[in-house]
């Protein structure tokens, strides 16, 4: 065995600009980059042309900047069916962030099935785990029950409108039926032609861990008390659910002419604040119509926040299927999503797992402007008090983690170094939330939420570390989760989590100018940590293991991705990344959905789009053992919503990356897609992005700066830039060389960067040179 240091990628420092931009730059003439050479005087003229008063200033043509321009756009990427869906994999779903319901058929009736799930809706009894005692508990589901067998169906999922539109076709009429979610609200209008009548039943279910299909209970589980029904005065149904370890969950529903109208509450440790709260939705949606213009303008200006387009119809269309469903699962403010999110359905995994599934739900949500959707950051930033009763009590002191799996609480212990548990999971997930500081610069989120959270989770692996004979820092034996050999010290996941620990909190402590007393020891700890164990194969499972089994986690491959710790702009790593990833993905048995969304990923930060693509459209491939389904979700042995939101992750990673202070514009896009556009796409340093692709070359691209941090910027641009700020002034700049601009652009200012004279600085969707069908069952 032999050992590879693994080399820090360089984090972005609010000085890199003003070094940058000194000397030999201070004598270049500002808006001009080539090999270091400025414009002619000719040139710069013909670049930024001189109007009355003044130089012209330039301006983007947003073809999508109008309701119309969306509506046309989306309703080309929406979900259709012909065919009845059988299985909550195949059908619509809704959401609102809490409230989930999918479609299908009613299980060997001739029904259709609306299923009732929300995300507070949980056990409360930690003393009998994760699985059993915290899980979420389902709520119950609606039945639309014709009068004539169904014989067809034609619905249609709008993007635009998050709305259920459609018929159902029975050997006795038609039945015409919208829904939507808002609110907390479960919204349908549905009328009858023919012999048609609109019946609905509610079925409330059993309050218990939908484990149960999988393996018994516990021995001393009691299931909880059945539910309750009454009447309120105004005619509305409620449904009650007691739970014995405290709290209610409260159904609520009513119906009004064509309409109905359901609200689920849940309060804990309150008995019965559930049931004034799903009384107080329904008098708060009125209707479905008042609902509805309420619903309708929130997904309009949600969608308004970025643009991507691309030549595939099919991963195109898959990609913004995955906005709409993140927003349906997740809202800042709310409970981090489990691994079905709101959408609960029989699962061995009815909670939320914190060793990879909850680090790749919310990857999307950074590129795509939508840091309003972060309910992680906010889980952890709720629950510090619980992250520190995780640990052992004699590390409380200055120490937090969390188990493998929890409730939306974040309630679960996390085992020591030394007995083979895992150990990182909190770090991991802090990366995340490091993320979304990153890609907004909200020092607020840094200061309260990854500085002192990080601090205590790296505490707790400090008690552990200890040297060696070698004069290393080592760690006893933990969990590369979820690979079934243990090493017996100095696994790779939590060698990777620890260097980007202490990286970021010496960073972060500058950066809020705290002089905090363990700078030294975190630098300490960097200096001497052991390097990553690496093989002829590569890198290993830890000291001692090989990568020897097949492992659907790429955990031991943390310090490459998502980290960039060791990365493709360091050549010397370059064949170690090379022969760790061949290694990883030839022993493929155990491997799922997320294995290939991760080599994707992988083979996008070496810039080779062509290999990405083709790890990426395995998840695609029907006869892979787990692909994506009908409607873009994804099941093992039960629902599991990360994979199919790390993928869209994949494709953000082929169009733009900001890792290592660096942005990076379409720098592993694939070979044929030759046209490809971006609007508004957030990268690190809280920068937005626009750059238009054109038959292979990159045309333009306009950065905007929401927080001063500094610009360096892989423009992927070739023969002489001109670089103008938005009055159409030139930038200043300086050539880092390997095709990377350093660009003075103050806060609130844009810039251009372009080749040649001006290009077309149009932003409208690109044609489709692969067509597909829609998702759904068309």
């Amino acid at each position: 065995m032999t050992s590879q240091p693994g080399k820090h990628a360089p984090v972005p420092r609010r000085t890199v600009l003003g070094t940058a931009l000194g000397g030999a730059a201070a004598a270049a003439l500002p808006g001009t980059a080539h090999a270091g050479q400025p414009l002619s005087a000719e040139q710069l003229a013909d670049a930024t042309p001189v109007a009355a008063g003044g130089r012209r200033p330039w301006r983007l043509r947003d073809t999508m900047a109008t309701d119309r321009a969306w509506d046309t756009f989306l309703r080309g990427q929406d979900l259709l069916w012909t065919r009845l869906p059988t299985r909550w994999y195949e059908g619509p779903f809704l959401g609102d962030g809490l409230l989930g319901s999918m479609v299908y058929q009613e299980p060997g009736a001739n029904r259709i099935r609306f299923t009732v799930q929300h995300g507070r809706v949980q056990d409360h009894r930690p003393e009998l785990g994760s699985s059993w005692g915290t899980c979420r508990l389902p709520v119950g589901h609606l039945t639309l029950d014709p009068v004539g067998t169904i014989t067809s169906v034609d619905w249609r999922l709008s993007l635009w409108n998050a709305e259920l539109t459609g018929t159902v076709t029975t050997t006795a009429g038609t039945l015409t039926l919208s829904a939507l979610i808002h609110d907390e609200v479960f919204a349908a209008r549905v009328t009858a032609d023919g012999g048609e009548q609109v019946t609905w039943t509610f079925h409330p279910e059993e309050a218990v861990s939908p484990r149960r299909i999988s393996e018994a209970p516990p021995a001393d589980y009691t299931v909880n008390p059945p539910w309750t029904t009454r009447t309120a005065d105004d005619g509305t149904e409620q449904v009650l659910q007691p739970l014995i370890g405290g709290g209610q969950t409260a159904t609520a529903y009513r119906r009004t002419g064509d309409e109905l109208l359901l609200s689920v509450g849940h309060s804990f440790p309150s008995d019965t604040a559930a049931e004034a709260a799903s009384l107080r939705n329904l008098r708060r949606a009125a209707s479905y119509r008042a609902l509805r213009r309420r619903h309708t303008p929130w997904w309009h200006a949600f969608y308004q926040k970025s643009f991507v387009s691309f030549p595939d119809q099919r991963l195109q269309s898959f990609y913004w299927i995955q906005l709409y469903k993140v927003a349906s699962a997740s809202r800042a403010g709310g409970p981090v999503m489990a691994t079905s999110g709101p959408w609960l359905e029989p699962t061995p995994w009815p909670a939320v797992w914190w060793n990879l599934n909850v680090q790749l739900e919310y990857w999307l949500i950074h590129g795509a402007n939508h840091l309003e959707l972060d309910s992680l950051a906010t889980t952890l930033r709720q629950n510090q008090e619980q992250l520190i009763a995780n640990v052992p009590a004699a590390y409380r002191s200055d120490s937090s983690g969390v188990g493998r799996s929890s409730d939306m609480f974040a309630t679960r212990t996390v085992g020591m170094p030394g007995t083979g548990n895992e150990a990182g999971n909190l770090t991991w997930a802090l990366h995340n939330v490091w993320l979304s500081y990153r890609h907004s610069m909200d020092e607020s989120l840094l200061r309260d939420t990854v500085f002192p959270v990080l601090r205590r989770a790296i505490n707790y692996y400090l008690h552990f570390l200890t040297p060696g004979s070698d004069g290393k820092l080592h760690l006893p034996s933990t969990l590369s989760p979820e690979y079934p050999v243990v090493p017996p010290q100095d696994t790779n996941y939590d060698l990777a989590l620890i260097r980007w620990g202490c990286q970021t909190l010496i960073e972060s402590a500058e950066v809020l100018g705290v002089d905090d007393e363990l700078v030294p020891r975190w630098q300490e700890v960097l200096a001497k940590l052991t390097p990553y164990p690496v093989d002829d194969n590569g890198f290993m499972i830890g000291a001692g293991t090989p990568y020897a089994q097949s492992h659907r986690h790429y955990s031991h491959l943390l310090m490459v991705y998502p980290l960039y710790l060791v990365n493709w702009e360091q050549p010397e790593n370059r064949d170690l990344i090379t022969k760790s990833v061949v290694r990883w993905q030839a022993l493929a048995a155990a491997h799922r959905g997320y294995s290939y969304t991760g080599a994707a990923s992988m083979y996008a930060m070496t810039g080779d789009g062509d290999t990405a693509i083709t790890y990426l459209r395995k998840f695609f491939d029907p006869t892979t053992r787990y692909p994506c389904q009908a409607n873009t979700h994804y099941t093992e042995a039960g629902p599991v919503i990360e994979t199919p939101l790390s993928a869209s992750q994949s494709l953000h990673d082929m169009f733009c990356q900001s890792w290592g202070g660096v942005i990076r514009v379409f720098p592993a896009v694939p070979s044929a897609w030759a046209d490809v556009t971006l609007h508004d796409f957030r990268t690190q340093g809280a920068f937005l992005v626009s750059a238009v692709r054109k038959a292979g070359a990159t045309r333009f691209i306009r950065v905007k700066s929401l927080a001063s941090e500094p610009l360096r910027l892989r423009h992927g641009l070739s023969g002489t830039l001109t670089v103008l700020l938005d009055d159409g002034t030139p930038a200043r700049t300086q050539d880092l060389g390997d095709g990377t601009l350093a660009i003075d652009l103050p806060r609130g200012r844009e810039v251009l960067v372009h080749s040649g004279t001006r290009p077309d600085l149009t932003i409208a969707p690109v044609a489709v040179s692969e067509p597909g069908p829609a998702w759904g069952l068309p």
